[in-house]
């Protein structure tokens, strides 16, 4: 009995005394894994289906947004100079008073006594003094006829210099009164609105009592931060003039513009962000203080800046990169760099702005493939790579 060997190569090769035969497992089979005539390799895929758009130029506003509180210039917190009963409130709380109003009356009796004592002080000192300057004038007429000394004559003479003296201390202490009198009345010293009000007529207070607060709320301030990247933008907008800030203080209600009005003097370190201020005006008192708005500013402008799609960018481990159609119509992958992005659009370097930006169907597309445009689909046009090879 003869021995039968049996080998595997590609088909199933059998050996029979000096005969073999080779069996394939079908008649498009081969042993290289090439298609068979006519047919298409294993590896290949059929071309990436994508959309392209032509890059834009033109000028883009660097923006930056952030989150703001509104914040008064100014807030005062009243208190009375002298201790005294209120005799007269003449605000209402929440009312809006100007500068030089009266707010506040105290009980002036004593105050005013002393200042009548004062003044009348005055008043006798200045007798007292004429009388002396006339005395002495005597007294010179009398010494140039030889009927009194030197000696009275100087005597008088220090007498008026002193009498002047004492004068000029009473109208002193005169002003004082007259200012401590003036602490009576408590007046507005700016333009704002009223807070609530602690006291009623009667009541004791003393310096440290609060009366009420006033708020000034024409003009008025945002407060917010920026990130320390956007520092040198913004002091390069101040040099170059005004800066334009918009508030947003509610979905109902329009924007409110106004202009950058603080810059602080150090970044905060552990936040990476710089404190700014915006002035706006509020005569329809749009802007309440404490309000929390939304706050939008235009830093730079990027001159003639090369625009494309958001989603044309890809980002991965290798880098910011976008695929642009060739005239063979493959894809060719370019590096950029997104210089700003704002909503749908991104302001890149890279590109000269002439090309095909590849946008939808990027994610099935390779460096040097070939790909179909999504317009030529309805013409029946199939859009291949030249064959180099």
């Amino acid at each position: 009995m003869k021995s039968k060997n049996i080998a595997i190569v590609v088909g199933i090769v059998v050996a029979v005394g000096a005969g073999t035969w080779t069996v394939n497992h079908g008649p498009d089979s081969h042993a290289d894994g090439a298609a068979a005539p006519g047919g298409k390799g294993k590896g290949e895929q059929p071309p990436a289906v994508v959309n392209v758009v032509a890059p834009q130029r033109e000028d883009v506003a660097v923006v930056q947004q952030a989150n703001g509180t509104v914040t008064p210039i100014r807030t005062v917190d009243l208190h009375p100079q002298t201790t005294a009963t209120i005799r007269q409130v003449h605000i209402k709380e929440g009312q809006f008073v100007k500068q030089g109003e009266l707010m506040f009356s105290l009980d002036d009796r004593a105050d005013r006594a002393n200042l009548d004592k004062a003044q009348a002080q005055v008043e006798r000192d200045r007798a007292s003094l004429a009388d002396l300057e006339r005395q002495f004038k005597r007294s010179q007429d009398l010494f140039a006829q030889k009927f009194i000394a030197q000696s009275a004559v100087d005597t008088l003479h220090a007498q008026v210099d002193q009498a002047r003296a004492t004068l000029q201390s009473d109208v002193a202490a005169a002003r004082a009164s007259s200012v401590a009198t003036s602490y009576t009345a408590i007046r507005a010293p700016m333009s704002g609105r009223v807070g609530g009000i602690n006291v009623y007529p009667g009541s004791l207070v003393q310096p440290a009592t609060s009366l009420t607060t006033i708020t000034q709320l024409d003009p008025i301030t945002v407060a917010f931060t920026l990130p320390e990247s956007s520092l040198p933008g913004l002091l390069a907008a101040q040099k170059r003039g005004k800066v334009e800030v918009e508030a947003l203080p509610g979905a109902d209600l329009p924007p409110v513009k106004g202009t950058l009005s603080f810059v602080d003097n150090t970044v905060d370190p552990a936040a990476g962000t710089i404190k700014v201020k915006a002035e706006f005006d509020n005569r329809e008192t749009t802007l309440w203080p404490g309000q929390y708005v939304n706050t939008k500013l235009i830093v730079q402008t990027l001159k003639n800046a090369v625009v494309i799609p958001q989603n044309a960018i890809i980002t991965n481990a290798q880098g910011t990169f976008v695929y642009v159609l060739e005239k063979d119509q493959s894809a060719r992958l370019v590096p950029v760099q997104r210089v700003y992005g704002a909503g749908t659009v991104a302001a890149v370097s890279g590109l000269a702005g002439s090309e095909q930006v590849i946008t939808e169907g990027k994610q099935n597309v390779r460096p040097g493939a070939r790909v179909r445009l999504a317009s030529e689909l309805g013409k029946g046009k199939d859009v291949h790579v030249a064959d180099k090879g």
